[in-house]
Order: C-alpha cells, then sequence, then structure tokens
C-alpha cells in the first residue's frame, strides 16, 4: 500500500467534506468537540509528527509547542493550513529518510511509521466528521483492513500500566472481514498469559467471532458505530466482546 498517497487523499478528503460547514458543529463521536477542534486536532497532529521527524525529537513534544500549530481564523484558510499539514510530514520524512530512526508514543521506529499512524488517524477523524454532519462515509475495505492490523499493532505494543487487557488469558477473538480480501481480511487475537494479546491473520475456533465489513469493523472497534447500527455480527460470547470494548483506548 502506497501510505504516502493515501495519506494525501484522506486528508484532501477530510478537507471537502468540512468545507462549508459551520465550525462550531458539535462532534458527537469526539464528546466536547466541534468541527474546528477536530481540524486543529488532524492538522497539529501531522505537523507534530513532521516536526518530530525532521527536528530528530528524542523525548515526547507538547503539541502545543507545535511550528504552526494553529489553524487560520478563516474557513478557506483553515483547509489550505489542514491540506499542508500531511505534506509537512512526507516532506520531513523524505528529508531524513524513511528509515530513519524516530521517536513515537511506543518506542523508536522507522520515521514511515509516522506516515501509516497519521494515516489511519485521518480515516477515523474522517468519519467523525461525516457522523457530525450526517455526510455518507465509506473507506476501501484494504484500507480499512490496515486500519484494523495497526491498530492491534499498537494494542500489543502498548500494555499500559493499569489498564486491563483486553481479551482475558486463554479468550480468543476473532475478526473476520466479508469483503474478499482473502487472509488479510481475518485477524484471530489472543489473550496471553502476561496480561497482553498477541495476533495474527487466519482463520480458526475463537471464543467470540465479530463480522462485518471492514469500514464498519472498523468503525465498531474505534466505537464510532454500534455493531446493530452497521450489521456487525457477534457470535459467541458475547460478554468478550463487550469487555474488548471497554477496555481499549477510545
Amino acid at each position: 500500500m502506497d501510505y504516502v498517497a493515501a495519506l494525501l487523499e484522506q486528508n484532501e478528503l477530510f478537507g471537502e467534506l468540512i468545507r462549508g460547514a459551520d465550525p462550531s458543529t458539535p462532534v458527537p463521536t469526539c464528546p466536547g468537540w466541534t468541527i474546528q477542534q477536530l481540524v486543529r486536532h488532524v492538522g497539529r497532529g501531522d505537523r507534530w509528527a513532521a516536526q518530530i521527524v525532521r527536528d530528530r525529537v528524542e523525548d515526547y513534544l507538547d503539541p502545543r509547542t507545535v511550528r504552526d500549530g494553529k489553524p487560520p481564523s478563516d474557513p478557506d484558510g483553515a483547509i489550505e493550513w489542514l491540506r499542508g499539514s500531511p505534506r509537512a510530514l512526507v516532506d520531513a520524512m523524505a528529508d531524513v529518510g524513511e528509515n530513519t530512526p524516530a521517536w513515537t508514543f511506543l518506542g523508536p521506529r522507522p520515521a514511515a511509521w509516522w506516515v501509516r499512524r497519521r494515516l489511519h488517524e485521518a480515516t477515523v477523524h474522517r468519519a467523525d466528521a461525516a457522523l457530525a454532519l450526517g455526510a455518507r462515509y465509506d473507506l476501501a475495505a484494504p484500507l480499512a483492513a490496515d486500519g484494523i492490523a495497526e491498530w492491534l499493532d499498537m494494542l500489543v505494543a502498548e500494555r499500559r500500566t493499569g489498564r486491563s487487557t483486553p481479551l482475558d488469558t486463554g479468550t480468543t477473538l476473532h475478526l473476520h472481514a466479508t469483503d474478499d480480501l482473502g487472509s488479510a481480511g481475518e485477524w484471530m487475537v489472543r489473550g496471553d498469559g502476561d496480561g497482553g494479546i498477541s495476533w495474527e491473520h487466519g482463520h480458526g475456533e475463537s471464543t467470540t467471532s465479530v463480522r462485518g465489513r471492514a469500514v464498519d469493523l472498523l468503525l465498531v472497534l474505534f466505537r464510532r458505530r454500534s455493531a446493530a447500527d452497521v450489521g456487525v455480527r457477534i457470535l459467541g460470547a458475547q460478554e468478550v466482546w463487550t469487555n474488548w470494548l471497554n477496555r481499549t483506548p477510545f
């Protein structure tokens, strides 16, 4: 997958979606936020990642200190600012080299890691904007599936202190995209004995199975829509799915 092209495309779609929208429109899936705050969050996040990469930052960078981290007050200027945000990240990665180590909240990763991370941040927040504005939202199945895989990778790496493991030891969750994706559309997630999880692509027996289109699975996993709203089926032990939603980041 061309993550650079996908990031720029998602940014363009986001910008066109909010063009002409009332900036004060509430975003129900991001409680307390408006469209204006959502735009600032997305654009500043890209510029934050760009500064981390370009400046070879070695520790946490306060997003409030990011260069050019606030959009202009006029709507058209804000969209232009938003459009320039992922380009700043892409340019920074090109300048330092995509394999150059960069700081991330999961430990050092290649600079290219940030492009994929910001891409999937954009896909989910574009959904937030669409839901807030009552607009149609769709996402290509391979891109949605990659977003699910990327998120599972982060859950494996995170293991935040004080956060309950998403799955109890010995419990298995099978995510199954009904799109024609082959093994890339199936994820077997297991609760490990050390309090974490592991996952792999594939099919097998599970405690609970969750089936639906890749885009709907993505939205349900991130709690942007309910399974019932989008026709995602929960098979097996319902409590495993309930615990998963309760124990994973919003």
